[in-house]
């Protein structure tokens, strides 16, 4: 079948456009003449193949989206997402959203070729009242994951995992942007955290996000603000949920009077639970536990940044380990994601080449990270 060069050549163009980025400097990342660019946008010459893949990488993109009419890629989740929130995303932040596809995709495939299955968790909510939507699916999930009533969920990053979700951290820009959650056409339902924020604003994100991929996957995508507007029921919901994932109000109900804490009281059960200060007082607030002086002071407090305590950053690791993974996770690359690509490059799915594509680095970088993480590269 012939291909269509002007649908071609707009989907290379609407990419760009989405990216932010001129010809320039889609050929100076490329080596493709910024002219030829032009005339392959316009339909006017056909690519040849190295310049379709070429481009597909550079574009963070399965090559077939552009040589076939299938969709099989999240472009119009997040061309939605720009027309919405388009002044929101910087360049950078636009790019950080490219890669997360990516890596989301990428996942997708390396689990289903090492047959890593993930579970699954579905609820149906009934009535019209989104707060006890919220209430019943997390107490509900909190029972798959086994979790009694004072159970604090430590690593709700591989919890959501578990349940078929797609989770990863990854530094935006705009530090007002909490997460974002997207339905992928090919990875399924695709959640992503801005690591700029605290280490416990991050976990409550995913929670936020979590709500998101359980009740909206079929709005497509969706953007969270740190301060979202209170008369987004959808919204509401969504933090409501991860109020009542990481806080359940059972165990909330049978902590001392929170109107007699201290201000130490009050920041080592906020740690205790890993949430902030705020969160926290916005719970207690909700249980009808806390007068107004009291919420007001807990939601000033701040939990010392020296004993929180991130599950993807162990306090075993020595500073050079902690500094280097910091650094990964900034880029969206999990433990949980590193070492299935290392597998995956160990029983032969993946190549070299493909392994520092996947981890979004060089060969120099490649090496590197085989040392941290105890890999052995074929032929090393």
């Amino acid at each position: 079948m012939a291909i269509d060069l002007r649908l071609l050549g707009s989907k290379f163009a609407k990419y760009r456009e989405q990216l932010q980025e001129t010809l320039d400097d889609v050929a100076g990342s490329t080596g493709i003449d910024s002219a030829r660019l032009a005339q392959i946008e316009c339909g006017q010459t056909e690519p040849t193949g190295d310049e379709v893949l070429i481009l597909a990488d550079h574009y963070h993109c399965d090559f077939k989206f552009f040589i076939s009419n299938e969709k099989v890629a999240p472009f119009e989740q997040t061309e939605t997402l720009y027309r919405a929130h388009g002044l929101d995303f910087s360049k950078e932040d636009r790019r950080a959203v490219q890669d997360f596809l990516y890596l989301c995709e990428t996942e997708d495939f390396l689990m289903r070729e090492l047959g890593h299955v993930p579970g699954s968790f579905a609820f149906s909510p009934s009535g019209s009242y989104f707060k006890a939507h919220a209430e019943d699916a997390a107490a509900r999930l909190r029972l798959e994951m086994g979790h009694a009533d004072n159970a604090v969920p430590r690593n709700v990053y591989a919890e959501f995992r578990s349940v078929g979700v797609h989770v990863f951290r990854r530094k935006l820009g705009n530090s007002n942007i909490s997460g974002l959650f997207i339905a992928h056409p090919v990875a399924g339902k695709c959640a992503l955290v801005n690591y700029s924020e605290d280490i416990y604003r991050q976990r409550f994100s995913a929670a936020h996000e979590m709500a998101h991929a359980i009740f909206d996957a079929d709005q497509g995508a969706s953007v969270s603000f740190e301060r979202p507007d209170g008369a987004d029921l959808v919204e509401v919901r969504a933090n409501r949920f991860a109020s009542c994932y990481l806080m359940p109000p059972t165990f909330l109900s049978k902590l001392p009077d929170p109107n007699g804490w201290s201000d130490y009281d009050a920041t080592s059960w906020a740690n205790k639970l890993r949430v902030s200060c705020s969160a926290l007082a916005i719970a207690l607030r909700e249980a009808k536990l806390v007068d107004k002086t009291t919420y007001s002071r807990i939601s000033r407090l701040r939990i010392p940044q020296d004993i929180k305590i991130d599950p993807e950053l162990p306090k075993s690791l020595n500073p050079v380990q902690r500094s280097r993974k910091e650094l990964l996770l900034e880029r969206g690359l999990s433990d949980y994601y590193v070492a299935l690509c290392f597998e995956a490059h160990s029983v032969g799915v993946i190549s070299q080449g493909r392994l520092a594509e996947a981890l979004l680095c060089s060969q120099a970088e490649l090496l590197e990270l085989a040392n941290l993480y105890s890999r052995t590269l074929h032929g090393h």
